[in-house]
């Protein structure tokens, strides 16, 4: 597993330099999940930064570094998981004319976003992840949780800072963090004995449902302003099983 984290600051007030501690102070707390690697990219004119703490396990080499910007430089990506069909996606893009540097299944994504863009791309990874994608060109950062939920992703709003992170523990680590506790939530959490998503025991943050994605651009000033949005449904996908029965082979089930 690795770790993600990161945040835009709408308050304009921050230096690079100062921009720079607070996401390694936000990224370091998440040093068990990635301790081969890390890294921090910041844009301070627009406020934003991503974090990632990396464990090296597709492509080992420097080329898998993140956070990691596409070829076109539009695209700057933190992304924790695994895409099992990178290898067969990757054929596709080179076939479209795409080249690579490295073997890391995160540049595979990067190049699917900028050929298919961004919901035609997620219907084509095969995995589990959770990732931030910043679009330098649109100015609009996008958070995205597999399709069942297997990576983990908190996000909520501090004042003028959206704060984002793979555990509640890196979205503490921002200074601006109030960790004040929902007590509907805590209600919850008595009742079920674990706390339901969309909440976090943590007023004004929420997990990700999976399946989903959250836009949040400069114009998103609150949490009114920015709604998950589903790319996929179970339900749906059961119900059409039952329209049109599977006739693949074993190994396609499988698959």
């Amino acid at each position: 597993m690795c770790g993600i984290s990161g945040f835009l600051d709408f308050s304009g007030r921050n230096s690079a330099d100062k921009m720079i501690g607070q996401i390694l102070q936000m990224s370091d707390t998440l040093n068990h999940r990635g301790p081969d690697d890390s890294g921090c990219w910041v844009d301070a004119e627009v406020g934003v930064a991503l974090g990632h703490r990396r464990l090296s396990i597709i492509d080992v080499s420097p080329e898998g570094h993140q956070p990691m910007v596409s070829a076109s430089s539009r695209y700057v990506i933190t992304f924790n998981g695994e895409i099992y069909n990178f290898k067969s996606l990757r054929a596709e893009l080179e076939r479209k004319g795409r080249t690579f540097r490295g073997h890391s299944d995160t540049e595979v994504m990067l190049a699917a976003v900028e050929t298919w863009g961004l919901e035609t791309a997620l219907q084509k990874f095969i995995g589990m992840f959770a990732f931030a994608l910043w679009d330098r060109k649109e100015r609009v950062l996008y958070l995205v949780r597999d399709r069942l939920g297997e990576k983990p992703l908190y996000y909520g709003w501090m004042g003028q800072v959206f704060l984002f992170g793979s555990e509640l523990k890196a979205l503490a680590g921002h200074p601006e963090f109030r960790g004040r506790i929902n007590r509907d939530v805590l209600a919850l959490y008595l009742r079920h004995n674990y706390v339901p998503a969309p909440y976090s025991i943590y007023e004004g943050v929420f997990k990700l449902p999976p399946a989903t994605f959250l836009t949040v651009t400069l114009a998103s000033t609150s949490p009114d302003k920015c709604k998950p949005v589903p790319y996929w449904s179970a339900r749906e996908a059961a119900e059409a099983g039952v329209t049109e029965p599977f006739t693949g082979s074993p190994a396609e089930a499988v698959n």
